[in-house]
């Protein structure tokens, strides 16, 4: 697995678990409130076991859990999908302006260029932004 794939599983993985351990703390909560509501009101839910009790506020934080994780992975992979394809794009117009058929192995090339050339960009323009300016007349 190259580094930049690794990457992306990683900050993937970092988003489920963070919206994971959300959603478990949030719908917990609310398996609390239900289970104290209950409790308090229903009689047949105060001669339930505590364990019992447990299990199914439990069983209401996975599942909060498991929506809220589910769906930010999507949101993530979609926003990917964005990123990819609006890349893809311009890749195809760069290579489509030099004369070249953008297939899979010429986008690839393409993207290494790029971001080469991007790096090299930022690396100036550190460069030029951690140099002093040069004082002007009203500052001497």
């Amino acid at each position: 697995m190259n580094r930049h794939r690794r990457e992306d599983v990683e900050k993937a993985y970092e988003v489920q678990a963070t919206a994971g351990a959300i959603g478990a703390a949030q719908y917990g909560a609310v398996g609390l409130g239900l289970a104290a509501l209950g409790h308090h009101y229903w009689p047949a839910f105060r001669r339930q076991t505590l364990p019992f009790k447990a299990f199914l506020v439990t069983i209401v934080s996975v599942y909060g859990l498991c929506i809220r994780a589910e769906n930010a992975l999507q949101a993530h992979e979609a926003q990917q999908r964005l990123h990819e394809n609006a890349l893809r794009r311009e890749a195809r117009l760069d290579l489509a302006r030099r004369g070249l058929v953008a297939t899979e192995t010429e986008i690839a090339k393409w993207k290494v260029e790029n971001a080469a050339a991007r790096a090299q960009a930022e690396a100036a323009e550190q460069h030029t932004s951690a140099a002093p300016a040069p004082a002007t007349a009203s500052e001497r």
